[in-house]
Formats: structure tokens, sequence, C-alpha cells
């Protein structure tokens, strides 16, 4: 890091020291790179793209998904500069607001003109949004949230997919963040945001004061009576996550009638609930929220002191997402996962997605007949389409090279409409084999004998030596029983290898005799190492 953006980070802002990663970033960032943060809740993300902002002329445009917490980065920016310097953009500002901000991003003098403006993924749909921004002085495209633009990633936006476009009209570095990315979908975010020559910096995944911890149980109603007594035992204020709206109901009541002031937050609440339960939390009225998903992402509150779920997760990105909000102040917090086998079934259940062939169908014709490409706005006008359903159609036909994107705009490439449909039919069932492998590695880690905290370092592509001794295996003394011999391992981690029947694949981790390996089509496969070197099951592929 330059002594400019230390400065910067001092005299503007306050921080008087930043981290390893923050610093690679801003180097990164300094020599006009293409970076993407992979860095933990909590480690402060937020300061590379404000001190690299302040550093050189123009604004930077930052898209969030996260309108309140947008509020909250724009105050908190304007009190530290001492003026009105960041901007929003979104459903929440009013129309003056809106031509406020609008007037200071466009103002030609650097000393009054916004530094930052704040926008939703879904105003980036509009043709006029991206056109303007397209005129305006930017310094940097910074996208929060970014593993929302991957399909592999566990909280996928299809009002992301907008961003590659926006990257190619604007043409300037981007600074890409999120607090979990594995190997794949940090790839597909690279893909998805078409950003090339990337600096990637990932680091900071051992939250060693997180407790890990698995609690298996027999029968639903064994895992409810032990869920309920822990949340009530443990102390401090924590998070609850379950599959299902209607089961974070039922905990919240349950919390409730056993004495805890607990509330659900999920899809279901209305938007008015939702703010105000989050500001409940914030301001320590709630003892314990219990959520789905929908809660959570960018969260700030650091003395989160336990994570609870009561069911296993879709994949152990959402999962060490959402147990990474424990202990962001550096003190001892709890990490439990109530596990039953049969939970497994509903997780394979959201797993299973079916086609929407007609509205494919209607896609489809609608771009065929069209004399010239249409933006989002006219394909809408067409077909009546929302625009959340309008983005993951598109995705599908993206993906499948059915429909080509031009500065915002579709056509479609000349296939017959059966043709799109098998091949998007074929493109869902690898997918889906994919998201099922995933739970399939969350199931790993809900049975893992091993160090626990080592196994999801490994999953992260973080290598981890000896023992943690703060996970429920390590304490037991199993994992001492179940140590890994260091035994044969005939292929790097990382290295990539092919099979005659799942194509190539990268070596993600070791454990005693079996080697797992993340399949491109196929996802996440486990295989015997004395049988891969028996038959010659993988074989390595030279770069």
């Amino acid at each position: 890091m330059n002594s400019q953006s230390e400065t910067t980070a001092r005299d503007l802002f306050g921080w008087d020291s930043l981290l390893p990663g923050q610093r690679k970033a801003l180097k990164a960032a300094d020599d006009g790179r293409n970076v993407l943060c992979v860095l933990p809740t909590g480690y402060g993300k937020s300061a590379i793209y404000q001190v690299a902002a302040m550093t050189v002329p123009g604004v930077a445009v930052v898209v969030s998904p996260l309108i309140a917490l947008q509020s909250d980065q724009v105050s908190a920016i304007n009190e530290a500069l001492g003026e009105v310097r960041a901007h929003v953009l979104n459903s929440t500002a009013s129309d003056a607001e809106v031509d406020e901000a609008w007037a200071a991003a466009e103002d030609s003098d650097e000393e009054r003109r916004a530094k930052f403006l704040f926008l939703a993924p879904e105003q980036l749909a509009r043709e006029d949004v991206a056109e303007r921004l397209s005129t305006l002085d930017v310094s940097f495209l910074v996208i929060d949230e970014a593993h929302c633009v991957s399909a592999w990633g566990h909280d996928f936006r299809p009002d992301y997919l907008q961003l590659g476009s926006l990257v190619n009209r604007l043409k300037r570095p981007v600074i890409a963040l999120t607090a979990t990315a594995s190997p794949p979908v940090r790839q597909e975010i690279l893909e998805r945001l078409r950003l090339t020559d990337a600096v990637i910096v990932a680091e900071g995944f051992d939250r060693p004061n997180l407790h890990l911890s698995v609690q298996q149980h027999e029968s639903e109603r064994d895992k409810r009576r032990a869920v309920l007594g822990q949340v009530t035992a443990l102390q401090g204020q924590g998070l609850l996550y379950t599959a299902t709206r209607k089961q974070a109901d039922q905990y919240a009541q349950e919390l409730r009638e056993a004495g805890l002031r607990a509330d659900a937050y999920h899809s279901g609440r209305r938007k008015t609930e939702r703010t105000a339960l989050h500001e409940a939390f914030h301001a320590g009225e709630l003892d314990v929220v219990v959520a789905t998903t929908a809660f959570g992402m960018g969260i700030d509150k650091p003395d989160v002191r336990f994570v609870v779920h009561a069911d296993i997760p879709d994949s152990l990105d959402s999962y060490y997402q959402e147990a990474g909000r424990a202990g962001r102040d550096g003190e001892p917090a709890a990490v439990v996962l109530h596990y039953r086998p049969e939970d497994l079934g509903i997780r394979r259940f959201f797993a299973a997605k079916n086609v929407p062939e007609g509205s494919l169908r209607e896609l489809f014709a609608a771009l065929r007949s069209a004399e010239d490409a249409l933006d989002a706005a006219g394909i809408r006008q067409v077909t009546g389409l929302t625009q959340r359903k309008l983005s993951g159609l598109l995705n599908l036909l993206l993906e499948v090279g059915a429909v080509r994107e031009r500065a915002g705009k579709y056509r479609a490439v000349g296939k017959n409409a059966d043709q799109v449909i098998a091949d998007v039919v074929d493109h869902r069932k690898r997918r889906q084999e994919i998201d099922r492998s995933r739970v399939d590695m969350a199931r790993q880690y809900a049975e893992y004998r091993g160090c626990r905290r080592k196994f999801l370092l490994g999953y992260f592509a973080e290598e981890r030596e000896g023992e943690c001794n703060a996970c429920d295996n390590c304490d037991s003394g199993r994992t001492a029983e179940n140590h890994d011999d260091g035994g044969s391992r005939p292929f790097p981690l990382q290295s990539t290898v092919s099979h005659r029947e799942w194509g190539t694949g990268v070596v993600m981790e070791y454990e005693n005799e079996i080697v797992t390996v993340l399949f491109e089509e196929h996802g996440y496969k486990s295989l015997s190492i004395p049988l891969v070197e028996e038959k010659d099951l993988l074989r390595t592929v030279t770069p």
C-alpha cells in the first residue's frame, strides 16, 4: 500500500493501521487492477473501497443489495469526511434526493463532486440509469456481496447478472467484495463480472475464537428439545437459523414462552417488521433472532455470542457465512449445528428445481421475433414478466448460448425452441448434481470425526496444520483418534485432474485414504485413494 493510501486511511477515516488483506487489495486498486476481495465478516472490506476512492479523482459507484445498510454506510462516510460526499440512489430516496445525488455525481469540480454513489442492483436493469452512469467520471465500480452473482453462491440474485454488462460499459477498475466464497464461487464471480486479470485477495478465514460443534439427533422431537434447551441456556445475544419460515415462527414462539426476547425474521414478514426487528437486535432489545437465510447479510453487530443452526445448511458456503456472524469482536463465541440425517431430504428437495419451460419458450419466442435487440424494459413490455423472473430466465438462456447480450440489449441466437429447452434442461440437471454434491459436503462436515476447523478451511482452499483445540472433536479426543497419518497423496492440493466419466476437476482435500475432488460438471466427489491408484481413475492435467 502506498503512503497516500496510508495517509488517507489515517487522516480521513481515523484508522491507525490496516490488515494485510486490506493492504493487498489497496495495492491492486492503486495499480488500476480489478480485485476480488474474499475476506471474512468483520474484516473491514468497506475500508478498501473507501480509502481507494478517496485517493483518486472521480466517483465510486457502489452496488449493494442492502438498502438499509447503504444508508448507514453513507452516513458513516459523510460523518468521517465532515461533508456530504456520499449519496444513495435507491427506492428510499425522494425525487429531490435523487436529483441532488445525480447533480453531485455529475459535478465537474472534484472538490465538490460526490465521491460515492450507492445503488441497488435492480436499478441497473433500467437503461436510463446504466446510460447515465456511463457518462460519469467513475473511479471504481464497487460490487458488495459479490457472491450474489454466482449461481454457485448461497444467495444468488438474478439482478446481479446486469453487472457484467455494466463492467463492460464503464471500463473502470472493479472492487468486488464478499465474506465467503469457495474456489468455484470465486471463479464464477470473475466470469459473470467479466473480470480479466483480476487480483484475488482471500485470507483470514480461520476464526480461532469460534468454537465449532455438531450435535447429532435420532428424532425431530429430540432435536427440537435440544435446540430449545441450548439456546435458552446460552449467554448473550445470538442467532438461530432454521430451514423454513414455519420453523422460524415456531421456534421464536417457544423461546418467548421460555422467557427469552425472541422474534422470527424471514421473507414472509413485512419490510417494516424486518427493519424494526433488525434495529431491535442491534439495540440489544432482543436476545435471539430466529431466522432463515434472509437475515444477516450486511449485519454489523460485533458481540453476537452464538450462532446455532437447527437444520443442516444447503452448503458450507452459506454455513460459514452465517456462522461468521458470531464473535466479530474477537471474544469467544459458540457455533453449533444440530444435525439429523433425515434433514438432508429438505435440502435435496430445495436443490431440485424444475425448468419453467412455458416461460422460457415465451421469452425465447419474443426475442426471436423482435426486429432489433431488446433491453430488459423492452422485454418486460413484450412479455409481461417481472424483472426478477426475467433476470432468472435470461440467465438460463445466456448459459446455454441461446441469447447474446451486448450493451444491456439481448438478441436470440439461431436455435429452435425445442433445442433450447433441451439444452436448458440438461444444464439444469448438471447444476442440480453440483448442488446435491454441496449438500453432501455439508453432510460430511456434520459427520466428520476429525478437526472441524481444518475441514472447513480445506473447503475454502486454506490448509491448516495440527489440531485447533476449539471444536468438539478436538475437545473429546476424536481428532487424535482419527488423525490423518499423512499417507499417499498422489496429486497436490489445488492441482487439476481428469476422470474418464466426470471430466476435469480440482483436488480439494485429503483425509486418511479419501481424496475429495471438485469436478466442473458434477460437483464434489470423494474417492478411495487405493482404488484411484489401483484403477488409475484420476490423471494429472498439465496446464
